[in-house]
């Protein structure tokens, strides 16, 4: 089995928790902290809609496998795939450049 996906899916939930503890804890509410919550709730979100939509792909193909004729989860799968894939690194993506145009801004303004 190769563990390197594993410690990948792990290391991307594990960074986005403490993403999201850091803006709650430290950050003053602002535009910075809104830009730190979007980019951690998208880390965090990531390799848990893939993983349903893995699991729910699995659970729907097997019974057509066996030979029933049927897909149980066919609408929710794609929606959770298009998050997984979408959403989430679009979701990052602007909350990482939001929160450095902020720090940026930040440390020029101060003398």
């Amino acid at each position: 089995m190769n563990w390197a996906f594993l410690v990948v899916t792990v290391a991307l939930f594990l960074t986005g928790i403490a993403l999201i503890v850091f803006a709650v804890k430290r950050i003053e509410k602002g535009l910075l902290r809104n830009f730190l919550l979007t980019a951690g709730a998208s880390l965090t979100g990531l390799p848990i809609f893939a993983l349903l939509h893995n699991l729910l792909y699995g659970s729907s193909i097997y019974p057509f496998v066996m030979g029933f004729r049927g897909r149980l989860s066919m609408a929710e799968e794609p929606v959770f795939f298009l998050l997984a894939t979408l959403v989430c690194p679009l979701g990052f993506f602007v909350g990482t450049i939001g929160s450095a145009v902020i720090a940026l801004k930040r440390s020029a303004a101060k003398p």
